[in-house]
């Protein structure tokens, strides 16, 4: 059985969607084992409780520095024998301890076509400048923001004028594809 974490920051949406995709077997042979949070009290959280998922939540400014809370993580990490780190909206910058213990195993999915619109308003961003083809991309997490080597990409032609309805279309393509892209790195 290959074991997943996933961190999120907010709502949880794409992570309930990794777990009711590893719990149907549209990831076979795979079980999301960890939720990682730094902001305890998010819906992630109860999303995480209703499926019987770890939860590991903890607040960044009640630790000296970063260090302090990822070396936590990745012993949690160690010990349930983590395979593969999913980020989900998680709105912190992985830095050298989790990059360095679980080198090649952590991706990112990002709202937008990267290198374009990095960052964490990429929707907003690629909206105000008036693109026409939006997207996702799945890629590896590296030290550099949203610049790790792309996995996957889907572009989303939208010519509309609500953002709303963008966003929509966005959450979609991501609840869509980042399963199916996670399915295909555990075979391998």
């Amino acid at each position: 059985m290959r074991k997943i974490a996933v961190f999120a920051s907010g709502n949880g949406s794409n992570f309930e969607n990794i777990t009711v995709a590893a719990e149907q077997g549209r990831i076979p042979g795979c079980k999301v084992v960890l939720c990682v949070c730094d902001r305890p009290g998010a819906f992630v959280t109860e999303r995480a409780a209703r499926h019987g998922v770890e939860i590991f939540a903890f607040r960044a400014k009640d630790f000296a520095n970063k260090l302090g809370f990822e070396k936590l993580i990745a012993d949690r990490m160690d010990e349930l024998g983590v395979d593969l780190v999913c980020l989900a909206g998680y709105m912190r910058i992985i830095g050298d301890e989790l990059l360095t213990r679980y080198s090649g195993r952590i991706i990112n999915l990002h709202p937008a076509l990267l290198p374009a619109f990095p960052g964490a308003h990429s929707i907003r961003d690629a909206f105000e400048y008036g693109v026409k083809v939006y997207g996702i991309t799945i890629h590896y997490v590296d030290e550099t923001l949203d610049g790790g080597r792309i996995i996957a990409q889907r572009a989303i032609p939208y010519e509309g004028e609500d953002m709303t309805e963008l966003e929509d279309m966005i959450h979609a393509e991501e609840h869509r594809l980042y399963p199916e892209i996670i399915a295909r790195l555990l075979q391998n």
